[in-house]
Parts: C-alpha cells; structure tokens; sequence
C-alpha cells in the first residue's frame, strides 16, 4: 500500500529541517555585502563642501582618502577630530586626502562646530544622508580608507583612543 506524502520522509525529522534552515541562513548571510567590504570599489559620491563647492571622491583617484563620517552631536566624534587634523597636516603633501562626511540636518550647526573644532581638512555635508545610507553606516563615527585606485582598504566602526595609531599606519602603507 503506497502513502502519500507532500514531503520526503526525511525532511519531517527535527533535526534534518534545522539543518536545512541553518543551510540556508548561512547561505543567505554570506551573499549579503556592505558597499564598504574591503576590495570594493568605494561608491563614489558628491556633496558640497563648507566652502561651497562640490567634491567627489572619484576625482581623487591616484590619492589615498580617508573618509571620515561624523556628526555633531557625537563625542567620540570631536575626540577623534583633532587627530584627524594631525594624520591630514602630516601626509597631505604626500598625496593624501582626508573628508569629513557631516551627517546633521542642520549645514549651519555643522559649520559652527567645524569652526569650533578648527577642522583643517574638507568637511563635506550629508544633510539628506544619502552618502551614509550609501555607505551602510550604523556607527558614529564611520571611516572607510581608500586606495589610490579608489578601492576600499580599511573600514572602522566608532572612534577608541589610539585608533589614529592604526590610521597612521595603514595610510603609509597605502601611500608607498
């Protein structure tokens, strides 16, 4: 006598079906990319700067570019600024461009606390966070260092003191 069955026998076992499901999330999960994985080429962008004019990233290629996305009310933010201005004044010569990516809604409060921090590099304005959804962020502050063939080298999630010993070193490496 034959049985009908709408599965295989062995999917109906516990444990073959959790199998398949954890298959399948691994699967699903390997495929998912961040448009800033290491490799990629970095997604390119313009925004307009403090000063008024538009910059895009692609016209820095040859450069190695670090972008820095930061935002006012963030306080690893300002911690970490005055040594981004020190990374900016040591390699610029040498073919380095450093961004600071705002995200606030407000270009006015951004420019006031720019002033305020003394900033030295580019401050570019992501009031529509176009550029940050672009760039998958979800921690303030974001940097994403990329080559001189405009791929992305590095990407690192908040802002640690001594995390500017690890910029340095990854910028000489990317500018020999």
């Amino acid at each position: 006598m034959k049985t009908s069955m709408r599965f295989p026998f062995h999917l109906h076992r516990p444990f073959t079906r959790l199998w398949i499901m954890a298959a399948l999330l691994a699967l699903s999960a390997g495929t998912a990319q961040s448009a800033v994985a290491p490799l990629a080429v970095a997604p390119d962008f313009t925004l307009r700067s403090m000063s008024g004019s538009n910059l895009r990233l692609k016209e820095q290629r040859g450069r190695v570019v670090l972008i820095n996305f930061w935002a006012t009310w963030c306080g690893p933010c300002r911690q970490e600024i005055p040594h981004l201005n020190k990374l900016y004044d040591k390699y610029r010569a040498a073919g380095f461009v450093l961004l600071g990516v705002n995200v606030d809604d407000d270009a006015r409060n951004a420019s006031d606390v720019a002033q305020k921090l003394g900033i030295k590099f580019p401050v570019l304005l992501d009031t529509d966070k176009k550029v940050s959804n672009l760039y998958d962020l979800s921690t303030m502050p974001s940097t994403v260092l990329v080559d001189r063939e405009g791929r992305v080298r590095y990407v690192h999630k908040g802002y640690l003191a001594g995390y500017e010993d690890a910029y340095d070193k990854q910028i000489r490496e990317l500018l020999k």
